[in-house]
C-alpha cells in the first residue's frame, strides 16, 4: 500500500485500521495519491523566493489533486430540535474525493500542511475525529514536511548559497528574497561579532531555517508526537511526509519559469 511512495523516500503511517479500509474502498484513491504525489517536484529556487511560505511546488500539487476531483469541500453539522435548527459547525477541507460503494458513498478528506505553525495539526486531526464521528469521513489525510525535508533544510538552503554564489543581501534578491530589517540586523550582528563571527552565508542560512522552518512548524516530528498520544483518534488516519528528494537543483531558468508558472495558474487560494 502506497510502496512506491515509499521507495521515493516518502514516509507512510497507517492508524485505526486506514490501510484495510484504503484497500476496501478506496483502490483509485490510492493510485491518484501516488500519481499526483510522486510527480512533486519544487526547484531550490521556489523555496528561496517564497520566503519560506508555501511554494509553486505545493500549489502544483494541489492544482493536480483538484484536476482529479480533489476539490475543497465545507462540511456543516447541525444539530435540529424539533425542526429547528439550534447549533451549527462548520468544517473546511482542502481536498475531499468521494467513491459510490454498493451500499453507501465513501468520503476521504485532506490536508496539505507544507509549512504552517505546528497547531494547525490539532485543528485537523480534530475535524477529521468530528467528522469520522458524524459519518461524514471514512479517513482522514495529511501530507506534510517528512523527516529528511526538515532535518536537511540548512544543508539544502546552504548548497543553494554555495551552487548560487551567494555572498550578500543583493545576491539574495536577485533570487527574489529580501529580508525584513530585524533579520538583516541579526545577520549583521553575526557576522561582525568579534567572537566567533559567521560567514554572510551561515549567517543567512541559520537565520532563513530557523525563521521559516523552525521547530515549532508544521513537521513529521510535531505531527506523528500527536498524533501516537491520541489526537484525532479515532478517526483511521493516513501520514505521508514529503522528502528532501523533492528538491532539486540544477534546473534550467526555462523549466523553473514554466513550473511557477503552472503554480500559478488556478491558485486554490490556501496559503500553507
Amino acid at each position: 500500500m502506497l510502496d512506491s511512495l515509499r521507495s521515493r523516500g516518502f514516509q507512510v503511517e497507517f492508524h485505526s485500521h486506514a490501510r484495510s479500509i484504503l484497500e476496501g474502498e478506496f483502490p483509485e484513491a490510492v493510485a491518484e495519491l501516488e500519481e499526483v504525489l510522486l510527480g512533486a517536484t519544487i526547484p531550490i529556487e521556489e523555496i528561496i523566493g517564497s520566503g519560506g511560505g508555501e511554494t509553486k511546488g505545493t500549489q502544483r500539487l494541489r492544482r493536480g489533486l483538484k484536476a482529479k476531483g480533489w476539490d475543497t469541500v465545507t462540511f456543516t453539522v447541525e444539530k435540529i430540535i424539533n425542526g429547528v435548527a439550534r447549533e451549527s459547525v462548520s468544517h473546511k477541507m482542502d481536498h475531499v474525493r468521494s467513491f459510490i460503494g454498493d451500499d453507501r458513498t465513501y468520503t476521504i478528506a485532506m490536508e496539505i500542511e507544507w509549512n504552517n505553525k505546528d497547531p494547525f495539526y490539532d485543528r485537523d486531526l480534530e475535524n477529521f475525529k468530528r467528522l469520522h464521528a458524524d459519518g461524514a469521513i471514512s479517513i482522514g489525510v495529511i501530507v506534510t514536511r517528512g523527516r529528511s525535508l526538515h532535518e536537511n533544510m540548512r544543508a539544502i538552503v546552504h548548497r543553494f548559497c554555495e551552487e548560487y554564489g551567494i555572498n550578500d543581501i543583493a545576491d539574495l534578491e536577485r533570487w527574489g528574497y529580501v529580508p525584513t530589517p530585524k533579520q538583516k540586523k541579526a545577520i549583521e550582528v553575526r557576522v561582525s561579532r568579534e567572537r566567533n563571527p559567521l560567514t554572510f552565508r551561515e549567517a543567512w542560512v541559520d537565520k532563513f531555517v530557523s525563521d521559516k522552518f523552525g521547530e515549532a512548524t508544521t513537521h513529521w516530528r510535531k505531527l506523528e508526537d500527536r498524533v501516537h498520544r491520541g489526537v484525532g483518534n479515532p478517526c483511521p488516519l493516513v501520514l505521508i511526509g514529503i522528502p528532501d528528494t523533492v528538491v532539486t537543483f540544477g534546473e534550467s531558468q526555462q523549466v523553473v519559469q514554466v513550473l511557477i508558472e503552472e503554480g500559478d495558474e488556478d491558485e486554490p487560494g490556501t496559503e500553507r
